[in-house]
């Protein structure tokens, strides 16, 4: 087992969830995650992640599949411009590689932002540290354990 996949599950067990990461395969996009577990795409919790240009920090943006970060909003919200974030950067801070940043479980805790959308859903799915894990839980559990605000930062 990964120690990216065993820091995702400890941090489950710390929150009290009982959800336990399956694996389920390798997916690239959120509709190929969502034909893999069975929902809908937007039932993904997507966790993309931009580094700031003044402080040089990852944040993270947890948005469900559908939808797409919309630039102006996301930098407005984080009181900085905003650019890609590097694989090296994701690694460093979070400790999961690309394709499979969870949005718990990270080295370091980013600053987070939630998508309201995802709170309209009874169960969303979220990347389990790495790419061929998911894990399955209550938004609200959710965004409580992510630490991350509910904002609206989506196109």
């Amino acid at each position: 087992m990964s120690k990216s996949l065993k820091r995702v599950i400890a941090a489950l067990e710390a929150a009290g969830c009982d959800s336990l990461p399956a694996e389920v395969g390798h997916a690239t996009t959120a509709q190929m995650a969502a034909d893999l577990v069975g929902c809908t795409v937007d039932q993904i919790a997507k966790s993309i992640m931009f580094r700031g240009e003044a402080s040089g920090a990852a944040l993270l943006f947890a948005t469900a599949g559908g939808n797409q970060v919309d630039a102006a909003k996301a930098s407005a919200l984080a009181g900085e411009p905003l650019g890609k974030a590097d694989a090296a950067l994701i690694r460093a801070q979070t400790g999961f590689a690309i394709g499979g940043v969870s949005p718990i479980g990270h080295l370091t805790t980013p600053r987070a932002f939630f998508d309201p959308r995802l709170l309209e859903f009874d169960q969303v799915w979220a990347a389990a540290g790495t790419p061929r894990h998911v894990f399955a839980m209550d938004p609200d559990a959710l965004l409580r354990i992510s630490g991350a605000v509910t904002a609206d930062f989506t196109a």
